[in-house]
């Protein structure tokens, strides 16, 4: 095991730690405007992106409010979609991309409201409702910004729906993923993907 050496904790950056009050809280000042300059050790150029046709299954999760809701349908609202895969208890990959994904939401201003951005659990079984909504509150998660959770045998399925699927939680990669409409090709974008290059193939999918 790991200990504490030059600003990381356990081989996880600090800052990564402090985002979600973790044991490296207390030693970090909390998470930067940016925080990808802190992640050195984990980070990837975004710059790998490539499209794709995933064939989103027809599978039932449970969304944050409680709500049984079908993955299909909640992706094929009509409107663009971001999505990615996370889970509550991840210190270094997860917060990383949940600030990206709040960086999101503030920066697209009035547009905000016209895109739908999703979080899927990768550790259903600990990602309670409760628990996904206390985690949505700490990255003051607005309205359309939906999390999910459900069977362990769901969430596999939908990890590797989008080829993100790793074998185990510890394994994760961080990806994100975007979509104009039903049946558009998916913009898979691979590594920590900034919030500017997301916003910036946001704003290709609403043709602006």
């Amino acid at each position: 095991m790991k200990t504490q050496t030059n600003g990381f904790l356990h081989g996880l950056p600090l800052v990564a730690l402090a985002v979600l009050g973790g044991p490296g809280a207390a030693l970090a000042k909390g998470p930067p405007e940016d925080p990808h300059a802190h992640c050195a050790a984990h980070a990837r150029s975004s710059s790998g992106r490539s499209t794709a046709k995933y064939q989103v299954p027809d599978l039932g999760l449970v969304r944050s409010d409680g709500a049984p809701v079908n993955l299909r349908r909640e992706l094929d609202d009509g409107q663009p979609v971001i999505l990615n895969f996370i889970f509550t208890t991840c210190a270094a990959i997860c917060p990383v991309m949940s600030q990206t994904f709040a960086q999101i939401q503030r920066r697209l201003g009035e547009a905000h409201h016209r895109v739908h951005l999703i979080s899927v659990s990768i550790d259903p079984e600990q990602d309670t409702p409760a628990r996904l909504r206390a985690y949505a509150k700490k990255f003051d998660a607005g309205p359309e910004w939906s999390f999910y959770t459900g069977t362990v045998e769901a969430s596999i399925s939908a990890q590797r729906a989008f080829d993100a699927y790793r074998g185990d939680k510890m394994n994760h990669v961080p990806v994100t993923f975007l979509r104009a409409a039903p049946g558009e090709p998916w913009v898979r974008l691979e590594g920590f993907a900034k919030a500017d290059d997301v916003i910036a193939e946001v704003h290709k999918l609403l043709g602006e």
